[in-house]
């Protein structure tokens, strides 16, 4: 086990990791925006889904084949790129329409956009290897590994809950909705630069 000293810097490193803005808080917020507070809560909960993916592979040694095998992380990164891209396009076209209720309500495209927006990231896994490598040793239990990489996951959606909620509050996603077409059109360009800024 983590003393809590080590426990609350690796709780806080992981903190900040998650507030940097970027691709999955816009993914949050354009499913508050077209749904709910549950959309968003899904999105956040999938995302966590794909970090856990990623941290317990880490801990595994995911990050070691990566950098072994660079092809890879190419081949992960230009599907991430271009998952990114056709997100921007959807969120363009969407720019000003009316909400679309009935998918935020099944469920399945926050789940699906939360997670692979996690999933297609390959540098989660070597954000995870410079993070856990202060914190892993060869002689560790299973039950601390699980706690260094179960540390990243509730984090990660305990925090894009949070948001989810936050933004889904009535004066909030009031404003939100009566500037859609602004918020949409900058959550694309976000989305765009982001698809770019990952494969170069």
């Amino acid at each position: 086990m983590l003393t809590i000293e080590e426990w609350l810097l690796l709780a806080g490193v992981c903190a900040l990791g998650a507030m940097t803005p970027g691709a999955s808080l816009a993914m949050v917020l354009h499913h508050t925006l077209h749904g709910s507070a549950r959309a968003g809560v899904r999105t956040a909960l999938a995302h966590a889904l794909g970090i856990g993916v990623y941290a317990a592979a880490t801990v595994a040694g995911l990050a070691v084949v990566l950098h072994r095998f660079p092809s890879l992380e190419t081949g992960i990164r230009l599907a991430g790129s271009l998952f990114l891209l056709w997100l921007a396009w959807k969120t363009w076209r969407q720019a000003g329409a009316a909400a679309d209720h009935g998918p935020a309500r099944k469920g399945a495209r926050p789940a699906r956009d939360g997670f692979l927006i996690a999933f297609l990231n390959p540098k989660v896994a070597l954000f995870f290897l410079a993070l856990f490598s202060q914190f892993i040793d060869a002689g560790m239990g299973t039950v601390a590994r699980v706690q260094v990489a179960a540390t990243a996951v509730v984090i990660d959606g305990g925090w894009y809950s949070l948001v989810a909620l936050t933004l889904a509050r009535g004066p909030v996603l009031a404003a939100l909705r009566r500037h859609q077409g602004r918020v949409e059109r900058a959550t694309a360009i976000v989305l765009a630069v982001i698809a770019v800024i990952v494969w170069v």
